[in-house]
């Protein structure tokens, strides 16, 4: 059967917002679930369903396909399966069973994905729906106990709980769809889940303990670790701008954190390289700072230099990290396993960028790549 995942993502979310591309744990929030369906090898596509610009860019560097939604489905009052019916309705049907995965689970791993396929075509089922196992002891407002005689109360071991809806995602086959307009119908199958993915984020306060979780309970791709690390130095390791003394003294500044990440990258062994149009002394003594022995100034047509080092250090494409903010650094962030731009780089360059990091140039863009690139487990010793 041909499964499509359908990933909903609205721009106007109320309680946290902006959370579907918040970085957690160093990574957009979409970006768990995205790389999870993908890597699950379940889906012939996977598509993120969304009425905003800036939701759309960052889940089409994710890797997901894109449908624009239509604004009624996108209120927040609009039911999940408006957005399930509209997407339908747009890839004319083209596929048997249609998957709702929400961002909001991303402790969701490729495994779970895999699991839930096969339980939905042994059984021959309709739709499915996932659980997690809970211990719990439920009660009404008038003191009348839900699921356990208070006489008898089971000790843990005795009891094998609940299995509770914890909204991670749902199959639901084409005729369900269109026959009911509901996701759950018919032979539903239960895909049940580790317990820990009975959490999902809804409230500021489930961000933070889904942030710890994630980190150790997330879906981190696979890709081999990143031993080169370069960048430009105007726009990047500054901001880009001049600072004049009164006696015309030209000053840069730039950021401690962005030193103490890439000091970070020196202790675990990674090598760090620049690459600056700029002709000045300010990159050669910064990188004497930070003990950056890679250094090539005035530098127009920085991919050949890259492909240099490369070559030298016997090194392919995805072991290598470049974040840069103009024109002239798209080729080589494109060529990069791992091309980024600062928040405020030029807009053909956060289009052709794998990672827009969440800060200006100069203000800690680099650390904040460092993180994220830890995040995806591409830097080995480094946290």
């Amino acid at each position: 059967m041909k499964f499509i995942a359908l990933i909903p993502l609205r721009g106007g979310s109320m309680s946290i917002p902006r959370k579907n591309i918040r970085p957690l744990a160093g990574r957009p929030l979409c970006d768990w679930v995205i790389r999870a369906a993908m890597d699950s090898g379940v889906f012939a596509q996977v598509w993120v369903s969304t009425d905003d610009d800036e939701i759309a860019a960052v889940a089409a560097r994710c890797g997901a396909l894109v449908h624009r939604r239509a604004p009624e489905t996108a209120t927040a009052t609009a039911s999940s399966e408006s957005a399930l019916l509209d997407f339908a309705k747009a890839c004319d049907w083209d596929f048997d069973v249609l998957a709702l995965v929400q961002a909001t689970s991303p402790l969701t791993r490729p495994e779970d994905f895999r699991a839930a396929a096969a339980l939905f075509e042994e059984r021959g089922a309709d739709s499915l729906v996932t659980t997690a196992r809970q211990h719990r002891f439920r009660w009404q407002s008038d003191g009348t106990p839900l699921n356990y005689d208070p006489v008898a109360r089971p000790r843990r071991q005795d009891w094998s709980g609940e299995l509770v809806e914890n909204g991670a995602f749902y199959f639901t086959h084409r005729q369900l769809l269109r026959d009911t307009g509901c996701r759950l119908g018919g032979v539903v199958a239960v895909h049940e889940m580790a317990p820990v993915t009975a959490f999902e984020i809804d409230e500021p306060d489930d961000w933070y303990m889904l942030e710890s979780l994630a980190r150790r309970h997330g879906h981190v791709p696979e890709g081999r670790p990143i031993r080169l690390f370069v960048m430009d130095v105007d726009g990047v390791l500054n901001d880009a701008g001049f600072y004049y003394s009164e006696t015309g003294e030209a000053l840069k500044k730039f950021n401690t954190r962005d030193g103490a990440g890439l000091d970070q990258l020196r202790r675990a062994g990674i090598e760090r390289g620049i690459i600056t149009g700029e002709s000045t002394g300010f990159a050669p003594a910064r990188a004497r700072k930070l003990g950056i022995g890679r250094v090539e100034l005035g530098c127009k047509n920085k991919l050949p230099v890259l492909d240099a080092w490369r070559r030298e250090l016997g090194l392919e494409w995805d072991e290598i990290a470049y974040i840069g903010d103009d024109l002239a650094d798209i080729p080589c962030i494109k060529a990069a396993g791992v091309g980024a731009s600062p928040r405020d780089g030029q807009p053909e360059v956060l289009a052709a960028a794998d990672y827009v990091c969440t800060i200006d140039g100069g203000k800690g863009a680099v650390r904040d790549f460092i993180r994220y690139l830890a995040a995806l487990g591409r830097l080995h010793g480094v946290e």
